[in-house]
């Protein structure tokens, strides 16, 4: 009797620890963006990335110069949708190997975290 007793103690005690590790994990992320945004919208110092319609503007800017500066790619047909930091590429190119390249310079765009293509390739009018 004595055991079980002690064994519940023991994950009541482990729940209670658990629960306020977390709790207090989600508050102080909340709290750290509410600061990084403060009253202007903008990031403060040491904040890690500026969220919102501002930033994902700024990313989908540097995403396209970034594609557009590879004589390679016809970068007129792709269309960059950016949410925090998520790309999706959208539209066609003209050879399969630009498919992988716009890829590979749309993740070395500072701010990026994940990279979606829905990138085709666009067959000629004869049809071959």
């Amino acid at each position: 009797m004595r055991t079980s007793k002690a064994l519940e103690l023991a994950v009541i005690a482990w729940f209670v620890t658990a629960s306020t590790t977390a709790w207090s994990q989600t508050a102080g992320a909340a709290s750290a963006s509410a600061s990084a945004q403060g009253a202007s919208g903008t990031a403060a110092s040491g904040a890690t990335a500026p969220v919102g319609r501002k930033a994902d503007r700024a990313l989908r800017r540097r995403v396209y110069a970034a594609i557009g500066k590879d004589k390679e790619i016809s970068a007129g047909d792709i269309s960059v949708i950016t949410k925090d930091g998520a790309v999706i590429l959208n539209g066609t190119v003209t050879d399969v190997a630009q498919i992988g390249k716009a890829e590979t310079i749309t993740r070395g765009v500072s701010g990026v975290t994940s990279v979606t293509s829905k990138l085709t390739v666009k067959k000629p009018l004869g049809g071959m």
